[in-house]
């Protein structure tokens, strides 16, 4: 008898990632699709569909079908869905993986049941949730099954999940919107501000990833771009700084920093204590960016650090949980 095959996904609504305990991460691509539009069907998924954001001819369509950590279209998903599990499992149709996903911790039991629903419809068994935070905080291997307060900040690329943890629970929690997303929005319209130049969503996203900073550098990366000139309509190149950009940033992640202290302000002042001298933790791809664990320090008063590894800290969560079921609450 063959062992039930066993997955950990992480679905974003930036990135989604799929995990398979004693294999690694086997899928890591973008929660995006292609669409035709007088066909109605999805042309690509992914990466493939990705790589047409910006190139799509008239007639096609780049289509997230999550927002906000939650399914915003239900047929796109669940077809990307299929797509994706199709891809890391080809003979899924003999045997059902189990699956453990993660979910924004504020969704509400409608928008659960439509993550079960498309997982079950691509082709997933049974399959348990788990809310994000706690799953960033297992992947981050924080203490949380202790009497103790862990505060763990998430940022994707649509959300920024801020919350402590305790015993296994969650003890305060809130979402903000934009994260990654609205990052990539800042430097495309600075970009355009400041040097009279249209540039496209990859293109903003590579300057977030190479030269991007939330602090001013003393010696500043710099980064030649193409695109296309406001005024003469034709293509132009610039040498962009990292400096070009900090106020801007900052301004995206000075309303998670409000949010952190939202959160912080509705602690046990024990579980806060415990906070004051372990500080907060960040994950999630834009805990990439360059000198964000400073700019939280500086603008809470409490240490901030970035996890190995932040990108995949919810799905390494995950796959703990997934081998660990029953221990940390975990929704069937």
């Amino acid at each position: 008898m063959f062992a039930t095959p066993k997955l950990a996904i992480d679905l974003g609504t930036a990135n989604t990632v799929i995990l398979m305990p004693g294999k690694g991460v086997v899928l890591q691509e973008p929660t995006v699709a292609a669409v035709s539009r007088q066909q109605r069907k999805i042309v690509a998924v992914g990466a493939e569909a990705k790589e047409m954001l910006g190139k799509v001819p008239e007639g096609l369509e780049a289509r997230r079908p999550m927002q906000s950590g939650a399914i915003a279209n239900y047929l796109i998903a669940e077809a990307m869905l299929k797509k994706f599990l199709g891809k890391v499992l080809p003979g899924m149709r003999l045997m059902k993986p189990e699956v453990v996903a993660s979910v924004p911790a504020g969704i509400t039991s409608v928008e659960e049941r439509a993550v079960i629903q498309a997982l079950e419809s691509a082709g997933a068994g049974k399959i348990y949730l788990l809310p994000e935070p706690i799953a960033a905080a297992i992947g981050a291997g924080l203490p949380i099954s202790a009497p103790a307060g862990n505060m763990i900040v998430n940022m994707g690329g649509g959300t920024a999940e801020i919350a402590v943890v305790s015993l296994n629970g969650i003890v305060s929690h809130t979402s903000k919107r934009g994260a990654g997303d609205a990052l990539t929005q800042a430097i495309t319209d600075e970009v355009k501000r400041q040097h009279k130049l249209l540039i496209g969503e990859q293109m903003a996203e590579k300057v977030k990833h190479q030269i991007g900073s939330v602090m001013e550098m003393g010696a500043p990366l710099t980064m030649e771009i193409r695109g296309r000139g406001t005024k003469s309509g034709m293509p132009e190149t610039v040498l962009l700084s990292s400096n070009d950009f900090v106020d801007a940033l900052r301004g995206v992640l000075q309303e998670v920093v409000v949010a952190a202290k939202q959160v912080l302000s509705e602690t046990p002042p024990e579980l806060a204590a415990d906070i004051a001298d372990r500080g907060i933790v960040l994950s999630g791809g834009t805990a990439l960016l360059r000198n964000v664990d400073q700019f939280f320090t500086k603008s809470i008063g409490v240490p901030a650090y970035v996890v190995d590894d932040p990108l995949l800290c919810v799905v390494k969560g995950l796959e703990i949980a997934l081998q660990n079921l029953g221990e940390f609450g975990i929704k069937v």
